[in-house]
Parts: structure tokens; C-alpha cells; sequence
């Protein structure tokens, strides 16, 4: 593995130990309860990333089905506990970790489409004036970062939302700040 693929995965990961040190400190209803009306709960975050993660590493770059849902992981209510959603996250990333482990620097330069359901691709792209197919097409290089940085992203709206429904000064993200 290069070098670029095990820095995108330990980034990667040290991201998920700070979702599981957030879905340790919540309890089973603040991982689900939802802070605005407009907002996503920290459960609907998680199932977004592992969607996410499983969609462009393992479905685009690894070949495997598409079988995302992306609507449905913001519409979940419940029905999943904190071990059920950690599990799920760990297990995308076991198989993302085996597919860019078998990625050479070569590979890091091939264009690799990642497909969309149509239905998401027409609400994420609504106001674009974008009238693309629902792929996107691009070197698998920028698609390690492009995954990385949105995982970061999230990570940071999820270790945030526990603070807020924390009381106490807690060091999640391993900073003190």
C-alpha cells in the first residue's frame, strides 16, 4: 500500500475511534434524538458515512454492488442500537481497509465512476443546474480525499453534538478545546 492510502485510512480511523468515543459517552435515545428539526441525529450521521464509505470505497473503487440508500439513512427514526451502528461502521471500513490495501500508486491515477440512485442524485443536485448523469466520474486519487475530508466533516458535527448534549468538559477528539 502507498503511502497516501495509509494516511487517508488513518485518518480515516482515527475519525471513527472519535464517533466511538462519542456513541459511547450518549445514551441509546441522545444517539437518535435530533437537536433542531432541520438537523440530523448523530445514528442518522453515522449511517450516512458508513453509506458514504461503503458507496465510493467499496462499491466504486472495489467493484462491488451499489446498494445504497442514501434517502433512507436521514429518514431513520430508530430501530438500531449504538453497538448495531458501530458495528456497521467497522465492518465498511474492514472491507474499504482490504480494497485501498490492494491499491498500487498506479491504481491512485485511474478514473473510477461512482454511481448514485437517481432519485438522490436529483435532491443533491437540485439548484445546481447540473443535468448530469448520476455518476461521478474522477481520479481515484481525489476520491480518497473527497471521502476523507466529508468523514472528517461529519465526525466533527457528531463529536460536537455530544458536547452539546453532555454536560462537563470532555477531550473526545483528543485536544483539549
Amino acid at each position: 500500500m502507498t503511502t497516501l492510502m495509509d494516511d487517508v485510512l488513518n485518518q480515516m480511523n482515527k475519525q471513527l475511534a472519535r464517533i466511538e468515543t462519542s456513541l459511547n459517552r450518549l445514551t441509546e435515545e441522545q444517539v437518535w434524538r435530533k437537536l433542531h428539526p432541520d438537523t440530523n441525529s448523530v445514528a442518522n450521521l453515522c449511517f450516512h458515512l458508513a453509506g458514504n464509505e461503503y458507496q465510493h470505497f467499496v462499491s466504486g473503487i472495489g467493484g462491488k454492488p451499489f446498494i445504497r440508500q442514501r434517502s433512507e439513512e436521514f429518514n431513520l427514526a430508530g430501530g438500531k442500537s449504538k453497538a448495531e451502528i458501530l458495528d456497521q461502521l467497522k465492518a465498511v471500513r474492514e472491507e474499504s481497509a482490504i480494497i485501498l490495501g490492494q491499491l498500487t500508486n498506479e491504481d491512485l491515477l485511474r478514473e473510477v465512476q461512482v454511481y448514485y440512485d437517481a432519485d438522490d442524485w436529483q435532491r443533491m443536485m437540485a439548484g445546481s443546474g447540473a443535468e448530469t448523469e448520476p455518476y461521478y466520474i474522477r481520479p481515484i486519487r481525489n476520491h480518497l480525499f473527497a471521502v476523507a475530508e466529508h468523514y472528517g466533516y461529519h465526525t466533527g458535527q457528531i463529536v460536537y453534538m455530544t458536547k452539546l448534549m453532555q454536560a462537563g468538559g470532555m477531550n473526545i477528539a483528543g485536544y483539549a478545546h
